[in-house]
């Protein structure tokens, strides 16, 4: 018999074999995005989870058949000032990093878009579990498309992507913006594709089965991987144009190299931070943000 929790914050399950399915939600909105109150909740409900007895694992969801999570709340970031832009993606990483240091596996499972944020939080677990389609049947984009808007990612995207899939595609396509389809994923960048949304999690209770030891305190990331990082970031740089938002991605990508995960987090957000108030972010935001 399967027993359900739910809190006043995010609603989880627990079934008969200690797995948590835990489910992000839009909280009213069509999607789910990455807000400030998002955040909260998903901090709270994992204090919650932490306190619940002989959990094996930990499924997360979207509520949202369409999209998995659509990224940070750009219109919230877009408000705050700098010191609180960085308090803000400091607590981001402080959350997210739990579903790393969770004593069980965590997996994530993905049948609709994983942007930005969505992407990052779905890195932060130990195996991401993905299907072709989504729940319209029709494939889905997946990526770190903040480049586009002249800016970069904050939750460790320049990190745990190259760690991922082949480093110089990774680092080029966080430094423009670019996405994948989920019925094209580069090798690597989920740990199992199933066909339909319909098979997620027969597939993700196989990888829990086969992988319950953990071993790590972060997530997949530069720092603790082994590629040719250095040789990605030069032919990245032969590639790419020298646009400030692609510098500040090379920049995370080689603090990460040679400083480490925890540096390269700081490098990362500061580079946001900054390039956020470029002019060249500046008209990209600002029209993003006029389509409401």
């Amino acid at each position: 018999m399967n027993t359900t929790t739910q809190t006043s914050l995010l609603r989880y399950e627990i079934n008969d074999q200690g797995v948590v399915t835990l489910w992000l939600d839009g909280d009213g909105r069509p999607v789910v995005v990455l807000d400030r109150n998002l955040i909260q909740r998903l901090n709270a409900t994992l204090d919650a989870i932490n306190q619940e007895e002989n959990i094996t694992g930990l499924f997360l969801k979207s509520d949202c058949s369409r999209v998995f999570v659509a990224g940070a709340d750009l219109a919230e970031i877009d408000a705050l000032d700098d010191p609180a832009l960085h308090a803000y993606l400091a607590f981001g990483t402080t959350v997210f990093g739990r579903l790393a240091e969770l004593p069980f596996p965590s997996i994530a499972l993905v049948s609709g878009a994983a942007l930005g944020g969505g992407l990052e939080i779905a890195m932060h677990c130990d195996a991401i579990i993905a299907s072709k389609v989504g729940g319209n049947e029709k494939p889905y984009p997946i990526g770190l498309p903040e480049a586009g808007l002249g800016i970069c990612p904050g939750w460790g995207g320049s990190q745990m992507l190259p760690a991922r899939i082949d480093p110089t595609v990774a680092i080029e396509a966080t430094a423009t913006g670019n996405l994948f389809k989920s019925s094209a994923i580069p090798e690597g960048l989920v740990d199992v594709l199933v066909e339909t949304p319909e098979e997620l999690e027969t597939a993700a209770t196989k990888w829990l089965s086969e992988n319950q030891t953990v071993n790590r305190t972060i997530p997949r990331c530069i720092f603790n991987t082994e590629k040719n990082y250095k040789e990605a970031v030069e032919t990245a740089k032969a590639n790419l144009d020298t646009s400030e938002s692609v510098q500040g991605v090379i920049l995370a990508v080689e603090t990460g190299i040679h400083q480490g995960w925890s540096d390269a987090i700081a490098t990362e957000q500061c580079e946001l931070v900054r390039l956020r108030n470029t002019p060249a972010a500046r008209e990209k935001l600002e029209a993003f943000l006029s389509k409401g």
